[in-house]
């Protein structure tokens, strides 16, 4: 009833997300409902449809990316002081966004099933009845135990992954925890170890007056007492390299990680058909290849992903390399710190990009079209992995509002940022799109006639 109720009272932009996973959930369970259609057609060719069931990984996988990544952007169920003593701790909000991940995957596996049983020509009095009766096997009737199994692929993996990542887990250091195990709170005879916050005036290292005093240590009750300096607001903030926020400089572990997996994926599908003599395993669009290829594609998408945080973090600190000013300064610092929040849906785009566009190269306008299945599944990909990318960049201008509100109080004129932004924005499609041409000529590499 909560999850419902914090459902009901969102904000548009919200709901808009919510109902984008929605949509992602009634396209994939569309298209499980059309394998299991395609079984019930075709009994004859069980091998055809186990490959038609798992083609529908992609999407599913897709699906869920999108509901993790909506979830985390819920101000709903955001840990918000005073809560936890209404019963509203982390565990209960994790619960939350795991139900309203449900409710909204449920809606969406409802969609698809009314929209299948349409072009089944089951329900009438609407357009496109019976549309695709031959090929969904209309004269059959619908196994429900089997339909309702498929449907609830979604919610159940979208929920169950919701829930795991949002997960409370104590993040502290060792030390802070044996110390909180020992008296009972988080720190030693009442010092708190939580780091200040980010946007905390004394974190952007004021000007101070000509006395040189500086701010106060902390105080006793875990609250920082005021400092020593003002804002002297009838002068111009001096906004130089040492007046920026000082951000982690700890680069993500996973670049080695994704350039050796995105290496084995290119070696794997160069190997592939070598001797030109491999056996052919259907891919969509009419496509033939070995089935080595699949795997090669899979570590290729999959070293793209894992590589993300780590060129997200390269390419803020080449923003920064040869005396950079406060423009290039704030750029590149912020694309450090968002490094992991955006860098993996952006591997995931580049790798969706790149197998689009070896699909656009490879295909033979001679050959079998493409079936509406096939312009479905690549449409649910490729527009899972832009919203995601999308949403991930709302939750990084969420996480940073804090420091923008204290930027402007320094300020910083809005121009400014939103230069910041577009520089940003400007050296991702610089690093990025060459990267993802290049990943997708190799792949298509092995393939070309």
């Amino acid at each position: 009833m909560l999850a419902l109720r914090l459902t009901r009272g969102a904000r548009p932009a919200v709901q808009l997300r919510r109902l984008l996973v929605a949509l992602a959930s009634a396209g994939t369970g569309f298209l499980l409902l059309c394998t299991l259609g395609h079984a019930m057609s075709h009994p004859e060719d069980p091998s055809g449809s186990v490959l038609r069931l798992a083609w529908c990984l992609t999407p599913l996988a897709a699906t869920v990316h999108l509901a993790l990544a909506v979830a985390r952007t819920d101000p709903g169920t955001r840990p918000r002081p005073g809560l936890a003593a209404i019963g509203l701790g982390p565990a209960r909000l994790m619960a939350v966004s795991a139900a309203t991940t449900a409710l909204s995957c449920l809606l969406g596996s409802m969609l698809a099933l009314l929209f299948f049983l349409h072009l089944r020509g089951d329900l009438t009095g609407l357009p496109f009845d019976g549309a695709a009766a031959d090929f969904l096997a209309a004269g059959s009737p619908l196994p429900l135990p089997a339909a309702l199994t498929l449907l609830a692929l979604v919610p159940a993996i979208a929920s169950v992954t919701v829930g795991f990542v949002l997960r409370p887990r104590d993040d502290r250091p060792a030390a802070a925890k044996r110390e909180a195990r020992s008296y009972g709170r988080f720190g030693a005879y009442g010092r708190t170890t939580a780091r200040e916050p980010f946007g905390a005036y004394g974190r952007f290292r004021a000007r101070q007056p000509a006395g040189g005093s500086k701010a106060t240590e902390p105080t006793q009750s875990g609250e920082d007492a005021p400092t020593a300096t003002a804002l002297d607001e009838s002068q111009p903030p001096d906004l130089t390299p040492d007046t920026l926020p000082s951000l982690p400089q700890t680069a993500p572990r996973g670049l080695p990680w994704g350039v050796a997996v995105l290496a084995a994926g290119l070696a794997v599908e160069a190997y592939a058909n070598r001797h030109g003599t491999a056996s052919a395993a259907p891919l969509p669009a009419g496509l033939t290849g070995a089935p080595s290829v699949l795997v090669g594609w899979l570590l290729t998408a999959v070293g793209l992903a894992v590589a993300g945080p780590g060129l997200t973090h390269l390419c803020g600190r080449l923003l920064q390399s040869t005396r950079p000013g406060a423009l290039r300064l704030l750029a590149g610092r912020v694309l450090m710190a968002e490094a992991t929040r955006i860098g993996r849906p952006l591997g995931v785009v580049c790798a969706v990009a790149s197998g689009t566009y070896a699909m656009v190269m490879l295909y033979d306008p001679t050959g079998p079209e493409v079936g509406p299945l096939t312009t479905l599944g690549l449409l649910l990909v490729t527009g899972c992995a832009l919203a995601t990318l999308l949403t991930a960049a709302v939750e990084a201008k969420q996480a940073r509002s804090d420091t923008t509100a204290a930027l402007l109080r320094l300020g910083a004129p809005a121009t400014m940022l939103r230069s910041a932004a577009a520089l940003r924005a400007g050296a991702l499609l610089a690093l990025f799109g060459p990267l993802t041409l290049v990943v997708a000529e190799l792949a298509a590499l092995p393939l070309a006639p």
